[in-house]
């Protein structure tokens, strides 16, 4: 059953809401989410733009509105929410180390480990990726296969407004410690993010390593190597160093990941 027209429909008009088929689509959608049936945001062909589902993000939202708060018992662990949270890992194949939790609504594939770590409703975390600790998935985002989120990565979320882009992780990727990956950010295949890099979707990444600087916008180029830096800006009061991200060298395609990785950090001096 096709779902997004019902979800328009009460989006522009909430008491549809008290409608047992709207309730069901929106309560339908959650649960494909959930079993990675649909997604947030789509990759394209390659080399073309995701799609973003904006009206998948509307089913969301008016899921927290249609649900009431819950108790939910955990062990000695007590929760009060709109949204359980997800179960059944072994039938999923998945290794979750306590105290990690992950919402329902979130999808999270066969071969990931979420170190004690946190998945908002609406992610998507693909196979084999690693959440280590105390890293976080925001609402929405869309994380690729093979990633790893190291120790206190923020993978920001959104929700709101429904047209706004997801973060987007994609495969092969290496978020290093403290990173902060925010607001619609798009990181490339393989990318390696050196500690405390933070991009936003408006961040400058400036490539470094020709002869003249290449600036992006909120996007990190497959197999970029980036470390954070600054950049001058003027202000009313003088000329100030503010936050940037720098490209500074590129993650050979020639090597598996995981010697890849080893010598993009070794030849480029990254701290991860």
């Amino acid at each position: 059953m096709e779902y997004n027209k019902l979800i328009e429909d009460c989006w522009n008009d909430r008491s549809l809401l008290k409608d047992p088929q709207t309730i069901q689509a929106v309560k339908s959608v959650i649960d494909q989410l959930d079993k990675g049936i649909i997604r947030v945001a789509e990759p394209g062909a390659e080399g073309e733009k995701w799609t973003v589902n904006e009206w998948v993000k509307k089913a969301i939202l008016l899921y927290f509105v249609s649900q009431t708060m819950q108790t939910e018992e955990v062990g000695i662990f007590e929760y009060h929410d709109k949204i359980p949270l997800k179960k059944e890992y072994k039938s999923k194949g998945v290794r979750v180390v306590p105290p990690a939790v992950a919402r329902y609504g979130s999808f999270i594939a066969a071969g990931a480990i979420l170190m004690p770590s946190y998945v908002n409703v609406g992610a998507y975390v693909d196979e084999r990726t690693m959440v280590d600790t105390w890293a976080t998935v925001g609402s929405c985002a869309q994380i690729g296969k093979d990633v790893h989120l190291s120790g206190g990565v923020g993978i920001g979320g959104v929700l709101e407004p429904p047209q706004a882009s997801p973060v987007i992780v994609e495969d092969g990727a290496f978020i290093g410690s403290r990173c902060i990956v925010v607001e619609g950010a798009h990181i490339g295949k393989r990318a390696v993010l050196g500690a405390g890099v933070t991009i936003t979707g408006n961040s400058k990444i400036i490539d470094v390593t020709g002869a003249s600087p290449v600036e992006y916008r909120g996007y990190v180029p497959a197999n970029s190597v980036v470390i954070p830096g600054s950049i001058a800006k003027e202000f009313p009061a003088g000329s100030y160093q503010v936050p940037c991200a720098l490209i500074i060298g590129q993650r050979k395609e020639s090597t598996d990941l995981k010697t890849s990785l080893n010598d993009a950090l070794r030849e480029n001096n990254v701290t991860v």
